[in-house]
């Protein structure tokens, strides 16, 4: 697939990173005129992904790298790839069940993949335990008017 234009960004898994990716990617989409809506669920869908990957990909005593990758068509279709190297997910399923966290004992809410579902046309999961994770989000943008 061609891609009208692309960027990508990698950071250590500090959570003050995830507002960083957040404004990033929103300043990208900026680029194909989202409404306020549509550049609504893309921060929350970036949000959540980013998070997860900062949260539940490394052990609290090391760094991680994380990556975030956004592209988008001529036909306005965004995709946004997450992606790390950390622990991976065992059962792809369970983590996608809406309030399981692997996290317990945590204030953790376990909302994480049904948010990024319910804010993009598509989600997909990639994950081996002891390689990391790949979490890929499409959403169309709707026409111009």
């Amino acid at each position: 697939m061609k891609y009208k234009n692309e960027v990508k960004l990698q950071f250590p898994s500090h959570s003050e990173n995830e507002a960083f990716s957040r404004a990033a990617v929103a300043a990208f989409a900026v680029q194909l005129d989202p409404t306020v809506e549509e550049l609504t669920e893309i921060k929350t869908a970036i949000s959540e992904a980013v998070s997860n990957a900062i949260i539940h990909a490394y052990d609290e005593a090391e760094d991680g790298l994380v990556t975030v990758e956004v592209k988008y068509t001529e036909d306005r279709r965004l995709i946004m790839i997450v992606s790390d190297d950390g622990v991976g997910i065992g059962d792809i399923e369970k983590a996608k069940e809406p309030l399981y966290t692997s996290k317990g004992g945590e204030e953790r809410s376990g909302m994480g993949f049904t948010v990024m579902e319910s804010f993009t046309d598509r989600l997909e999961i990639t994950s081996k335990p002891g390689e990391g994770t790949k979490v890929t989000m499409m959403k169309q943008l709707d026409s111009l008017l």
